[in-house]
This record gives C-alpha cells, structure tokens and sequence, in this order.
C-alpha cells in the first residue's frame, strides 16, 4: 500500500468514545495507517431495578408506551439500553407511536432491531429535531424522551412550551471510567497524541479528570494535541477548557471524525 493511501502513517490518535463504542473508529484508523490508543473516557450503566430510584418511573412509562404519541431517543446508548425494556414489554410494538431518534446513528440502531425510527435529515442534535416541521404542532401531545441521566432540557423545554406533555426517563448512566496511572501514561505521556477524537462535552471533561493525577507539564501534551469534535458548541467548550487547537468534523459518526485528521484538513476551522 502507497503512502498516500495511509495518510496518518506512524501517528497516535486517542479515542476516547466508551468501550463498546469504539471498534468502528479505531478499525478506520489503523486502515489509514494510524496507531489507535483506546481510552473510553465514558462508562455505560443501564438502570436496573438495583442500582436506582429512576427504575420505577422508567418501568412505568415503558409499559404504557402506547399512550406517547412520540418516543425520542437522544443517542445510541439509549436506544440500546431503552430496547432491551421496550422488547421486554412490547414484543410488538404498539400502533400511532412515532419513535425518533436523535442523529443518523441512533436512528440505524433502532432500524436494526426493527423500530421503525426517524430522524431529521440534515443535523443530528437537539436543535435540528426542534427545527423539524413535525415537531412544531404538538399541543396536547405526550411526548416521552429517553436518555442518559442530567442531559441536556432543550428538547423538555421547548416542547413543553409548545404545549406537550413530556415526561423524560433515564435509561442510562454515564460513569467516568478509573484507570491506573501506568495506563494513563501508556496512553498520553508515553506517545503523545497527534490528534483526539471527542465527540461529547462530557468525555473532555471526563478525560481531564482521568489525567489529573499526571504533572501539569505532563498534561500539556493533551492541551496541544489537535483536538476532533462534533460540533461548533462542543467546540467553544473544548476551548473553555484549554484545548488549543480545536477542528469541527462534519458530523459525530466515525468516518467523519476520522477523516476531519486527515492532513488534507490542515488548515484548522476557527473554532
């Protein structure tokens, strides 16, 4: 294989999306001739009758999901972990629901087992499905949103000001993961990273936490790295936090993010 058809050749890209995440985006990388360094700086815990008070309210708007005119899904993770309770309940699934989901990725995941989800076309974050002409007219509606815990209330507001009844359930706890000092320095000292893929607000602040044992010089070669979000607000984040060189990838799916790296992308967008 050519150079050119490996144009990240010897460099070490972290990735930081949550363990079960992350096979995708580390595969197209090593195929562009990257080292990809896995730290998930997220942790995935569904709710369960045992480990939360959310299990109760969750239970119950699952059972009575037939009388939500629409079900939102806000990410891949809470269409995962909300199919496992949905499938529980509803073997069939019932009629006049719409379900939604929040991005083209947690729209496919829901198509793969077999919810017949929808998300808008362009976009993929709460204010694109705000935008969306089947959401403007939903006086009286119920509306049901599953999610992660403390996410963002966008979609709760302004729904609730346009008059629907909206209840949001958590499917799902976010978790920062713990490591061992060793580790942490296999992953950032040892090699620093040329570039870091991040595509939530909260893995950034969770990666910060996981490196804070390390010296302040030591951390700087996460400040320095360039840095691939999602999105410009996640990106006005990064910059809130310190990250110097920030560059907005096209989108939140793996190539995107991967192919925002690429040197053809050199000359960074101001972020």
């Amino acid at each position: 294989m050519h150079q050119m058809d490996k144009p990240l050749e010897g460099r070490h890209v972290l990735v930081l999306r949550a363990a079960h995440q992350n096979a995708a985006q580390c595969e197209r990388l090593a195929q562009l001739g990257a080292q990809a360094v896995a730290l998930p700086a997220l942790e995935i815990e569904p709710v369960t009758e045992i480990n939360t008070a959310d299990y109760w309210p969750l239970k119950d708007s699952i059972q009575n999901i037939d009388t939500y005119q629409f079900v939102i899904f806000v990410s891949p993770n809470a269409a995962e972990c909300a199919y496992d309770w949905i499938d529980t309940y509803w073997p069939q699934l019932p009629i006049g629901v719409e379900w939604i989901g929040i991005g083209q990725q947690t729209c496919k995941r829901l198509q793969s087992v077999d919810i017949p989800a929808w998300s808008v076309e362009t976009g993929f974050d709460s204010e694109s499905l705000l935008a969306d002409a089947r959401l403007q007219r939903v006086a009286g509606q119920r509306v049901l949103i599953l999610r992660g815990q403390d996410g963002r209330r966008l979609i709760y507001d302004t729904l609730t000001q346009r008059g629907a009844k909206v209840d949001y359930r958590t499917v799902y706890y976010r978790r920062c993961p713990r490591y061992s000092e060793q580790v942490i320095y296999d992953a950032v000292i040892a090699h620093p990273p040329a570039a870091i893929l991040a595509t939530s607000g909260e893995v950034l602040t969770n990666l910060l936490s996981i490196v804070g044992q390390l010296s302040t010089e030591q951390r700087q070669s996460i400040f320095l790295s360039l840095l691939i979000v999602p999105s410009q607000r996640i990106a006005e984040l990064a910059q809130g936090l310190g990250f110097t060189r920030v560059r907005v990838a096209s989108g939140p799916d793996d190539e995107s993010m991967v192919q925002a790296i690429l040197p053809a992308n050199e000359l960074e967008q101001p972020a």
